[in-house]
């Protein structure tokens, strides 16, 4: 069995995954969580197979002390020494148009990621960080780099191209990628696995961050994310679709510099601007539930976001067979899933009020009435990185 170790970096968190494969079957040895690097109180949660959750509170100065910290726990006993390590996969951003499938790590990939991780402000940086700390640890490992944007490069050019100078492509390459590629995959993928008649699908990945996917016979064919992974549908702390005047507009008239704006937009702006101070739909909706206005408003602004995207992709599609929530709010929200569904009551969707109790499972919500299927899908980006890890290093 060969041993693969899954990384998804963020900017002060870091997750993991410890695969064990002979390229048919992949067992999760061990998972983490490291969070707060960089940041007093930093602390790796971890937890084996079949054993309880553990927590080392430790100092995580960087990414480096960061991995070479999960590398010691991995040491005790989910690896019997580092040679057994056999590839190292990485979650990745942005690819660029230079990517439309998973690739070895070498020096000429690493040039072109370099090239595109100022395109994602929020995480870009980050995935970075854990492919050089990781070729500092271990030079000798062969890393795998999967990409979110590559699952999209299938769109056509009436999807991708925006309305600008055409030099604004041909030399800037400023067009539509999109991301979450590896979750829409995933999920669409497991759909067609029990839905083979699934032709036109809408993956609804709704987590802090969110995008929503059409997907015609298992390719994608338009997504909610753009050139950078700021529009769309209303996120966490990221504001979505706005009037591309906007921006520009604030800094006219506000003396703001672009750096200021672009902080505006993806930190401080989306569910935490409109209802106060809170990016985590549960505080939201605990507020909804008790009639707080900001928080009813909030809600509302979410939920019809959501239902343009659904809306436009079943007329582009020419339908839709079959609808899925994924992700962080997708899989635990029944309250948001609820809201959407009601909404798309004059497609024929109808769904099960029991079913929709239940959280993070693969299951139909919808009654066998409906018209279009409904389901909850739990994503495993780390599993599709860990199989393509394999493939290629095989």
């Amino acid at each position: 069995m060969k041993k693969i170790l899954v990384i998804n970096s963020g900017s002060s968190s870091l997750k993991f995954q410890l695969f064990a494969t002979d390229g048919n079957e992949y067992k999760v040895i061990i998972k983490g969580l490291a969070e707060r690097i960089g940041i007093d109180g930093s602390n790796i949660s971890y937890q084996k197979e079949g054993e309880k959750k553990q927590v080392e509170t430790i100092p995580l100065d960087n990414h480096k002390t960061t991995l070479k910290a999960i590398l010691d726990i991995l040491l005790k006993g989910s690896l019997k020494s580092i040679d057994e390590l056999w590839a190292i996969g990485h979650r990745l951003g942005h690819g660029g148009e230079y990517f439309d499938k998973s690739v070895v790590i070498d020096d000429e990939v690493m040039e072109k990621i370099y090239e595109t991780k100022d395109l994602l402000p929020l995480h870009g940086n980050a995935f970075v960080y854990g492919i050089e700390a990781m070729k500092s640890l271990l030079p000798n490992i062969k890393q795998v780099a999967t990409f979110d944007s590559a699952f999209h490069q299938t769109m056509p050019k009436e999807a991708f191209l925006y309305a600008l100078p055409l030099e604004q492509y041909e030399k800037y390459r400023i067009r539509r990628y999109g991301f979450h590629g590896t979750s829409h995959y995933y999920v669409s993928n497991e759909l067609r696995k029990i839905m083979p008649s699934a032709e036109k699908i809408i993956s609804c990945h709704l987590g802090s961050g969110s995008s929503i996917t059409a997907i015609k016979n298992g390719k994608s064919i338009d997504t909610s994310f753009g050139f950078a992974a700021s529009c769309g549908v209303t996120m966490g702390t990221r504001c979505g679709d706005i009037d591309a005047y906007i921006p520009l507009y604030i800094m006219q008239t506000q003396n703001k510099t672009a750096d200021e704006v672009n902080q505006m937009m993806n930190k401080e702006s989306g569910l935490w601007a409109l209802s106060g101070g809170y990016s985590d739909t549960r505080d939201i909706e605990k507020m909804y539930n008790e009639g707080n206005e900001q928080a009813i408003t909030t809600i509302n602004i979410y939920v019809h976001n959501v239902i343009k995207y659904i809306g436009a992709y079943t007329a582009e599609m020419g339908g839709v067979d079959a609808i899925i929530f994924t992700a962080g709010i997708g899989e635990n929200s029944s309250f948001l899933r609820q809201k959407i569904c009601e909404r798309l009551k004059f497609m024929g969707v109808e769904i099960d009020e029991e079913k929709n109790k239940l959280r993070s499972q693969f299951v139909e919500l919808s009654t066998p009435a409906s018209k279009v299927k409904v389901y909850m899908i739990p994503t495993n980006e780390e599993l599709v990185i860990a199989q393509d890890t394999y493939k290629l290093c095989a």
